[in-house]
């Protein structure tokens, strides 16, 4: 089976000279279709920076990133772009949904640049346990809430690799929980590939594998 995300030797260093910073060193590693992994680490360790790089949202210095089998190093942005609007789906701490739209607006605007018909909006929603809250407005929604509005839009289009940067670090444990159990149906129930950047250990407890990263290397 061909890995969902592959990371070969990648180095990230910011700066020239004697200011340059090394954010990652030579990270290897591998993510498989329906693998919930979870990046484990201080703050300042590397691990949303990783993350970015998985993602393509960041130009290692140097080595290899490969996304199902592809490798991205030779892309344009705009090729990267689409790259990413095809295969993979984005959650962020800070949701990042639009206020002025309700919860099916959100997803259904994903969808709807990714060529998708729109329709599949609310069954996006029922998936995560939102089907009484289509029409809610962000503001209306608890944080739990307003994060699963974020992991359907992640799932919008079908991609294969789902990239989340620390998406329970501002909920309660009930809501927390909640947000994780869906992360881990979808990469158990769906096949899809889950990386999570995160200090929750309720994360660590239920992910496939945990990768620990301490000064931009992995060491456990």
């Amino acid at each position: 089976m061909t890995p969902a995300l592959v990371a070969e030797a990648v180095t990230l260093v910011y700066g020239q000279g004697e200011t340059a910073v090394r954010a990652l060193d030579r990270v290897d590693l591998s993510v498989a279709p329906g693998e919930m992994l979870a990046l484990l680490g201080p703050s300042g360790s590397g691990k949303t920076t990783l993350l970015m790089v998985l993602g393509g949202l960041l130009r290692p210095t140097s080595g290899a990133v490969r996304v199902q089998g592809r490798d991205i190093g030779g892309l344009s942005e705009a090729e990267r772009a689409r790259l990413r609007l095809a295969l993979m789906g984005f959650v962020f701490q800070g949701y990042n949904l639009f206020p002025a739209l309700t919860a099916l607006e959100n997803v259904q605007l994903a969808l709807e640049l990714k060529g998708r018909p729109i329709a599949e909006a609310e069954d996006l929603l029922r998936q995560v346990g939102l089907g009484r809250r289509l029409r809610s407005f962000p503001s209306q929604l608890s944080g739990g809430e307003k994060q699963r509005v974020a992991i359907a839009r992640a799932l919008a289009g079908g991609p294969g690799i789902v990239l989340a940067d620390e998406p329970t670090a501002a909920l309660d444990t009930a809501h927390g929980l909640a947000v994780v159990q869906v992360l881990r149906e979808i990469a158990y129930n769906q096949g899809r590939a889950v990386v999570i950047v995160t200090h929750d250990p309720r994360v660590g407890q239920v992910a496939d594998r945990r990768v620990t990263i301490a000064d931009g290397r992995i060491c456990a």
